[in-house]
C-alpha cells in the first residue's frame, strides 16, 4: 500500500507501507494491503505503521479523514507529528501544543488590544 498522511503545508509521509492503524470515532482499526476500500473520520490520537523494511512509524494526528482506495491510503489532517518511538512522540506533541498554547495567547492578545483601539476611536468619534 501507499500511505500519504497530507498537512495543510506539506506532505508528512510518502511511503510503501504493510500495515496502517489508527483511530476513528467508533475505535481502533486495522487496514491491510487487501483491505476493501475505506473512508475513515480520525479522532485524535495515534496512527502507526508498518514501513516496507518491517519497521514501525508512529504519528500523532490531530482529526481528520483517511480513505482507503485500491493501495492508496491517504490522510488528511491539520496536524500530525511523526517520532521515532512513542517515548519521544509525547516529548515532540508536548513541546509542539506549548508553541501553539503561546501562539494561541498572543494572538489572543492582539485581538484584545484591536478591539479595545476601535471601541476607543468609535468613543472619540462619537465626542466630535
Amino acid at each position: 500500500m501507499r500511505l500519504k498522511v497530507l498537512l495543510p503545508t506539506e506532505i508528512l509521509v510518502d511511503e510503501t507501507v504493510s500495515k496502517v492503524s489508527a483511530e476513528a470515532e467508533n475505535g481502533s482499526f486495522c487496514l491491510l494491503p487487501r483491505h476493501i476500500d475505506f473512508v475513515a473520520a480520525l479522532v485524535p490520537g495515534l496512527l502507526s505503521f508498518i514501513t516496507a523494511a518491517g519497521r514501525e512509524i508512529f504519528l500523532a494526528v490531530d482529526e481528520g479523514i483517511l480513505v482507503k482506495r485500491g493501495e492508496q491510503v491517504l490522510v488528511s489532517t491539520r496536524n500530525a507529528v511523526l517520532g521515532p518511538d512513542l517515548g519521544m512522540l509525547k516529548q515532540m506533541v508536548d513541546a509542539q501544543y506549548r508553541v501553539l498554547d503561546e501562539r494561541e495567547r498572543m494572538a489572543r492578545s492582539a485581538v484584545a488590544k484591536l478591539e479595545a483601539n476601535f471601541v476607543r476611536r468609535f468613543i472619540e468619534m462619537e465626542k466630535h
